[in-house]
């Protein structure tokens, strides 16, 4: 995974994510958490970690209106077609994702931790963690 920003869409994985979104829709949101949350799964690979950021950051975008990290105009589009209830099924699973992205077992927070930019990082977790509800990692 490429990373060029500590933003939720600064990755390739989550330019990539965000035309399946486009695409696909809210089937492609929650199968990004459902991907994360498979018990099943020992390990969390950088990429599906990059992913659920980003799919937390949409469900983030829609149920506060708060758009100002959506980077992409075509996202932005396709969030203001929804309703506003359309996404929040979603929150609790954006949440529990999220948790599993900065644990154990988890690629992306190793992938940060050599960088100078690992704190900010982190900061922009803990910021999509709070604007949803679950306030900050580790709080």
């Amino acid at each position: 995974m490429d990373t060029w920003g500590t933003g939720s869409f600064e990755n390739d994985a989550a330019a990539a994510f965000v035309h399946e979104v486009v695409e696909d829709g809210v089937a492609a949101l929650a199968e990004a958490f459902e991907v994360a949350l498979d018990p099943d799964a020992a390990e969390l690979e950088a990429e599906e970690g990059a992913r659920v950021v980003a799919a937390a950051e949409i469900v983030q975008a829609h149920l506060t209106g708060d758009t100002e990290n959506v980077i992409s105009a075509e996202l932005r589009d396709w969030l203001g077609e929804l309703q506003p209830d359309d996404l929040a099924d979603l929150r609790p699973l954006a949440l529990e994702a999220l948790d599993r992205v900065v644990g154990p077992g988890s690629e992306l927070p190793d992938a940060w931790e050599e960088s100078l930019d690992a704190s900010e990082w982190i900061a922009n977790v803990q910021r999509l963690r709070a604007s949803l509800g679950g306030g900050t990692v580790g709080g």
